[in-house]
């Protein structure tokens, strides 16, 4: 990037005499004598004194004061030149690359590929139709659901109504004089037996109202099992949705490839090399300019790779899944602990972590609870909730030596989901699902969209292995292409 000179200026003393004010004693412009009036002699100073300060501080120090914003502008017209740089290259790079995929499929049965896309198509349209049904099923059951808690609140209201009255009824009973009780009552055993009447029936309803609460409770325990159902669905098909559009897209361009060739894919190969180390550079010099989150892309890495080697698990794979969850922390959240996080579960832990970090709960910002009423309440970069936070931070805290660990500080933050990804690759569940479908893909690359999925979802990760675990994968690719070719 190209600097422009600074220029000083106003560079004598303060109350000094301007250098300028005896300028017509020292030049004689006329060559020849003359009488100096002081009223003239004034006129000369004041105009000398006008031109200069123009030219001084009307053309010189007039941007220093927007010193700031013209950096501002240098580096928005920089990333603006880079970004077309940038697609320029891409644009090109998608040109080597389909040379040397062209040369590279030479002798391939292109109708055959073509046949198994159209079986592919087909199989995903009936899944998708399948889920369809499935979710207006599920939109029925919540609408039941919410039916019955409405149905249920009703009852509830209605008994503590009749608790009421015969709680009253019993007191005001109870306060009668004998006088008033021989005058209302035919004798004393009949007010007795009122009075007992009273108390069964207020047992009656007390037990009545506890049921039914009971009952309101597993209603609403239902509707949010109801809703992270429908929520894990509506995932899947969407993931299927954007599976069908990429199989469509790469169906219509091998029906352009009719014919293919080979012999120069070493020139292309080379080519390519070259284009994408120069891409790599730029991508990386882009994600400071943009702020990379908080964290330029070099900062970020040199975090990943600190976890790495600490827990085992690949640095991409930990920049990927950061990336995905907060832009390597530059989205952390928009809502209070108080409307997002699960009231028993996390906001006990929540408070007592700030506590020890001496933090305000009111001025940190956490995920918000989705639509359908699933809680939120993820911290920091990592977006872990509090109670899978309390089970980590003194393993990260043994790792960073922080103490205490914090969720919002990035060396913590990046440590934690190396922890949590290793344990999730070397699970049970992601070992087996690797060795079941090892025919299908890469052992590591199985095991490494099984922990991203749990990473999002828990036990609930086979429903999001494809449209969140895949994604993740994929990304971790990238981001290591990036990273080998700047380290070669």
């Amino acid at each position: 990037m190209r600097l422009k000179p600074r220029i000083l200026a106003d560079l004598q003393r303060r109350g000094a005499p301007s250098p300028y004010s005896r300028r017509s004693q020292r030049v004689n412009l006329s060559q020849s004598k003359i009488v100096r009036i002081p009223l003239i002699r004034f006129g000369k100073i004041a105009i000398w004194t006008m031109v200069f300060s123009y030219l001084v501080f009307g053309s010189v120090l007039a941007p220093i004061d927007s010193g700031q914003h013209s950096l501002a502008a240098q580096n928005e017209e920089e990333r603006q030149q880079l970004e077309k740089q940038l697609s320029e290259l891409e644009s090109q790079i998608d040109q080597y690359q389909g040379t040397i995929d062209q040369y590279r499929s030479e002798g391939k049965n292109l109708e055959g590929e073509i046949a198994q896309l159209n079986a592919k198509v087909s199989k995903l349209n009936l899944q998708i139709k399948a889920i369809t049904i499935t979710l207006k099923n599920l939109d029925s059951e919540i609408e039941v659901n919410q039916g019955n808690i409405s149905l249920t609140q009703s009852e509830i209201n209605k008994n503590k109504t009749v608790l009421t009255r015969a709680l009253q009824s019993i007191y005001e009973n109870g306060n009668l004089s004998m006088t008033e009780i021989l005058l209302t009552n035919p004798s004393l055993a009949v007010f007795f037996d009122n009075i007992n009447n009273l108390m069964g029936i207020q047992e009656s309803l007390r037990g009545t109202l506890e049921r039914t609460m009971e009952l309101r409770d597993n209603l609403v325990d239902a509707k949010e099992q109801l809703a992270i159902k429908k929520s894990d669905v509506a995932a899947l098909r969407s993931y299927q949705l954007s599976q069908k559009i990429t199989i469509d897209q790469t169906k219509k361009e091998k029906n352009s490839v009719l014919q293919v060739t080979k012999g120069q894919e070493s020139k292309y190969q080379d080519l390519l090399k070259k284009t994408q180390k120069t891409a790599a550079q730029i991508r990386s010099r882009l994600f400071e300019l943009l702020g990379g989150g908080e964290l330029t892309f070099d900062e970020a890495y040199k975090f990943a790779k600190f976890a790495s080697d600490a827990v085992g698990v690949r640095p991409a794979l930990i920049l990927a899944v950061l990336d995905r969850e907060s832009a390597l922390g530059q989205n952390v959240g928009r809502c209070t602990y108080q409307k997002a996080m699960h009231p028993t579960r996390d906001i006990p832990v929540f408070l007592a972590l700030l506590g020890t970090l001496g933090i305000n709960p009111d001025s940190i910002m956490v995920s918000c609870a989705n639509q359908d009423g699933v809680y939120g309440g993820a911290m920091g970069p990592a977006q872990f909730i509090p109670s899978t936070w309390e089970i980590y931070k003194n393993k990260v805290a043994s790792i960073t030596g922080s103490n205490p660990a914090s969720p919002w500080r990035n060396g913590d933050a990046f440590v934690a989901t190396g922890l949590y990804l290793k344990d999730a690759y070397n699970s049970s569940s992601c070992v087996n699902y690797a060795n079941e479908n090892s025919h299908i893909s890469s052992k590591q690359l199985l095991r490494e969209r099984c922990a991203a999925a749990k990473y999002y979802a828990g036990g609930r990760w086979y429903t999001y292995r494809w449209a969140y675990g895949q994604p993740v994968v994929d990304r971790a690719d990238s981001f290591q292409k990036d990273i080998d070719i700047l380290n070669s």
